[in-house]
């Protein structure tokens, strides 16, 4: 029987491999440029093809940070997880 560590090692394996595919396949990085310009230039790209677009995406990343603030918010109010880790 395969087991749920297997099954997760063979979808992180799979996902690392066809992530670096997309990623090769969608930015251009160029050897002259930083990370910042690149995704700069990446966001302008998206802009002129589709301005709604690069507006969902932001809507999409902030409204999952805030998700993730308020999780971590609740995980320490809510129970004892600064006790368990041994600082409260």
């Amino acid at each position: 029987m395969i087991g749920a560590i297997e099954i997760l090692i063979l979808a992180i394996i799979v996902g690392i491999i066809m992530s670096r595919d997309a990623i090769d396949k969608t930015f251009r990085k160029h050897p002259d440029e930083g990370l910042v310009e690149s995704l700069a230039e990446d966001a302008k790209d998206f802009y002129r093809d589709n301005p709604k677009r690069l507006m969902i995406i932001v809507g999409v990343t902030l409204s999952a940070v805030i998700f993730l603030v308020m999780l971590a918010y609740w995980a320490v109010t809510r129970t004892d997880l600064l006790i368990m880790l041994g600082w409260g």
